[in-house]
């Protein structure tokens, strides 16, 4: 395309000189020129060439004027990028002290001052000298405003002080704030207990590319799941559900989450159906035990035994689950019918139930009265947890500890936990 212009220019120049040459040929023009008593004579195209000339003589007068300067600037230019990646390569390397000399001469050059004492406040952050840091970024022009609040966010955050990383960054406008900063900002909000606020943060967070995809997500799970145990009531609460993906509201973390507060604020029936709807859309053990575990306390008999038909419909479906069964001795113990309930968790136990099993049997075995089974159970819960040797119960029959005995054995044989017997 450049080179068409060339071309372009050329001829259309070649036709003008060609057009003025024509036009001068027929009637060559006269040129006075009167000065001090001089007076100069010519044609029209000796008048000006005369004046080319004196204009190239002009431009040649200053070029070599300006040349000077312009050596001593590229020198100087030179000398300050050398001074810059230098200094970089320093702190990259860990020299901090001749990182920070390096980037502070490189500073003097206005074209690398905000990189150089940006990266010089990083070096003097990494040896300790808090007061240099801050010489460094005051030192930098208004303009620069977002990348002294990102540095001083980040060193906010690396010390826990997590309201200096918010009012840092809170003078920079969002609008204003680059991809880093945005991060940090989140990420300050989330610490500070304002999880809801990060949350809303994701769409701005996705849309600068600030983070990678799994970074992102990461976030955004653990966000929600905060946000939901930050609500401060139900609406909020209902609010940061509804606004919620699908597939987060399916995510056991942040379904345990909203089951956990809506439970506090006693709304029962929502944690209840929560859960239901997360397991029924994809089965988890750990969901299954925990809805067990929610509160009853306000709950009528009939409710209770609707929840005691969900978690018994998920046992069928999924005869050797751990969970299953925790979920059912649970609801069992909270009917009053601990013998069931007593027997379902030594299955749940021999199938893997591990700690949390043996901790509900040890409760079951408390509010029975029994307290020396009971400080066994609990005894092998921390040794289940430590991956110690587990000690029998006593007072179990034969065919008990067989059963119990045999299905350890088969899920260690291989690695799938079955119920036999």
């Amino acid at each position: 395309m450049n080179l068409f212009r060339h071309l372009l220019f050329w001829i259309l120049a070649a036709l003008a000189g060609a057009l003025l040459a024509q036009v001068l040929i027929q009637d060559p023009g006269f040129v006075l020129v009167r000065y001090l008593g001089t007076t100069i004579e010519a044609t029209l195209v000796g008048g000006v060439l005369m004046l080319g000339a004196a204009l190239l003589a002009l431009w040649l007068s200053y070029v070599l004027l300006r040349l000077p300067f312009r050596l001593w600037y590229r020198r100087r230019e030179r000398i300050a990028r050398a001074r810059l990646g230098d200094g970089i390569d320093a702190l990259h390397h860990g020299r901090y002290a001749q990182a920070e000399k390096l980037l502070t001469q490189a500073a003097q050059d206005p074209q690398f001052e905000a990189p150089a004492r940006v990266a010089a406040a990083r070096a003097a952050l990494a040896r300790g000298d808090v007061v240099a840091a801050t010489a460094q970024l005051d030192a930098l022009p208004a303009k620069y405003a977002a990348s002294r609040a990102v540095v001083l966010a980040e060193a906010a955050l690396a010390e826990d002080r997590i309201g200096d990383a918010v009012a840092a960054l809170d003078i920079v406008a969002d609008q204003a704030l680059p991809p880093r900063g945005l991060v940090l900002r989140a990420d300050a909000l989330a610490a500070s207990g304002k999880s809801a606020q990060a949350y809303g943060m994701l769409g701005a967070l996705r849309q600068q590319q600030a983070l990678s995809a799994s970074q992102l997500a990461g976030r955004e799970r653990i966000w929600a799941e905060r946000a939901l145990r930050e609500a401060i009531d139900a609406n909020a609460l209902a609010d940061h559900w509804d606004a919620l993906p699908a597939t987060l509201r399916n995510t056991p973390a942040v379904v345990r989450a909203y089951a956990d507060r809506a439970a506090a604020l006693r709304w029962d029936d929502a944690a209840a159906r929560s859960l239901e709807q997360a397991i029924d859309a994809h089965w988890d053990e750990s969901l299954a035990a925990y809805y067990g575990a929610l509160p009853v306390e306000r709950l009528d008999a009939a409710a209770l035994e609707r929840r005691r038909e969900h978690a018994e419909h998920w046992l069928r479906a999924h005869p050797a689950s751990s969970g299953a069964l925790l979920g059912v001795a649970r609801l069992a113990r909270a009917q009053g019918q601990w013998p069931q309930a007593e027997q379902t968790l030594h299955r749940a136990i021999a199938q893997g139930g591990g700690s949390e099993a043996w901790e509900a049997l040890g409760d079951g075995f408390t509010q029975a009265g029994d307290d020396t089974r009971a400080r066994l159970c609990y005894r092998n819960a921390l040794r289940a947890a430590r991956g110690g040797a587990i000690e029998p119960v006593p007072g179990r029959d034969l065919k008990q500890q067989i059963l119990a005995e045999a299905a350890i054995e088969e899920r260690d044989a291989h690695g799938l936990p079955r119920l036999r017997g």
